[in-house]
């Protein structure tokens, strides 16, 4: 009902803003009435006139690491970062605000998980800006408003099931607050609104904690070492958000903490949270993707792509021409390419009149950290080491003033 509304107002007055509007269905496929749910969709757009975008998407390979509702949520996610567009028009309203708070509250949420949804947040790596304009407005004064316009909708038959934490708030719960509190949901309002203004607090101490200790990588251990165990833990959620890391549970984020300021010197302090890790080299913390599996015997042919898949990285390489600096195009005639491994025992020659360097110790000296060193591609020109990408050329291969070079990165 309220997505049939959000989309009745917006299609009302898009004319007078000179909105283009357009709408999207993700397609779950989790209820056997799913594909009905998206005729339904076709049939309103249609009548309005407005473009839809019916995105499918597989829930299967999400629901066993996430549950059912939030490998939904990511695929939703997703499919919105897709979509060509300036803002996701999203239609929670006062009774989700309440109903989130709550919940957030009974999972142990920190003040950020029990902050208010914004009604305006802006664009992010992981979203589109989005707009909530029915956010002040209750689930009954919806109703109201869709009974006066004669709007139709479906309800999907998961919401009457109580085995869900929302449903079970929703019709047990709620209910009984309405009785007791009939202004609850303002209320509820304010105390998030409250959180959020304390996390943006909290936001500001940790960027202030942050100046000269994190080059937007890597943070400093030791400014974690000097701060208090609150204020620190505020420091590393800011990192981890920064870095754009799925937020740890309270007991991974402290033992997160204590590895990284108290593990041995020498130590290899790798935490794992969902599909992110935290790492600790040479004092400085790392936060990235969960490295998966890869195969050192891993061969790829160049033939003039402008990008190949790097799966050991789960990056890219990416092939830009270039006059004066990378590797000279003149010298790779004639010869195949290919992006290797190591193997062991690589040497590289960096000054012309040098003598040829280790690769191990080459990658130590440009602190290349312990996991990417069995994991960056090597530049081969037949059976001749050319360069380690993102390290260094061979002093041979080297492009001179005015030559034609190539420049390789990983993205």
């Amino acid at each position: 009902m309220d997505s049939v509304v959000l989309l009745h107002l917006l299609h009302t007055i898009a004319p007078r803003f000179q909105w283009r509007l357009f709408a999207l269905h993700v397609h779950h496929g989790i209820s056997p009435n799913a594909d009905a749910w998206a005729e339904f969709c076709t049939g309103l757009c249609t009548r309005y006139g407005v473009p839809l975008q019916v995105e499918r998407v597989d829930i299967t390979p999400f629901r066993d690491g996430h549950g059912i509702e939030a490998a939904a949520r990511k695929l939703r996610h997703a499919a919105f970062l897709k979509q060509a567009c300036d803002f996701v028009a999203l239609a929670h309203h006062a009774d989700d605000q309440a109903e989130t708070l709550l919940l957030q509250l009974l999972r142990g949420a920190g003040v950020k998980g029990v902050s208010a949804m914004p009604l305006l947040k802006p664009a992010s790596l992981q979203m589109h800006a989005t707009v909530r304009p029915l956010l002040d407005v209750s689930r009954e004064r919806l109703s109201e408003y869709a009974a006066q316009h004669g709007l139709a909708w479906i309800e999907d038959e998961s919401n009457a099931d109580v085995r869900y934490p929302r449903n079970f708030l929703r019709h047990r719960v709620l209910p009984a607050l309405q009785e007791r509190f009939p202004e609850y949901r303002e209320t509820l309002a304010r105390s998030a609104q409250h959180f959020s203004e304390a996390g943006q607090l909290m936001d500001e101490l940790a960027q202030i904690d942050s100046l000269a200790v994190f080059d937007g990588v890597t943070l400093e251990v030791n400014a974690l070492r000097a701060l208090s165990p609150s204020r620190a833990k505020n420091l590393l959620r800011y990192f981890l958000h920064r870095r754009g890391a799925v937020m740890p549970q309270s007991v991974q984020l402290e033992d997160m903490l204590r590895q990284l300021c108290e593990a041995r010197e020498d130590a290899a302090v790798c935490v794992d949270f969902g599909d992110w890790q935290v790492r600790r080299y040479q004092d400085n913390a790392y936060a990235m993707p969960a490295l998966g599996g890869f195969d050192p015997n891993t061969v790829l042919n160049w033939s003039g792509e402008a990008e190949l898949p790097w799966s050991a990285l789960s990056a890219r390489l990416v092939f830009n021409r270039s006059f004066g600096c990378g590797i000279s195009l003149d010298k790779l005639k004639g010869a195949q390419i290919s992006l290797r491994l190591r193997s062991g025992g690589e040497c590289l020659r960096l000054h012309s009149n040098g003598a040829n360097r280790s690769l191990k110790n080459i990658l130590q000296e440009n602190h290349i950290p312990p996991w990417r060193r069995e994991r960056l591609p090597l530049l081969y020109c037949g059976d001749e080491l050319v360069a380690v990408i993102g390290v260094a050329i061979h002093a041979d291969y080297r492009a001179n003033q005015g030559e034609e070079g190539l420049l390789v990165t990983l993205e």
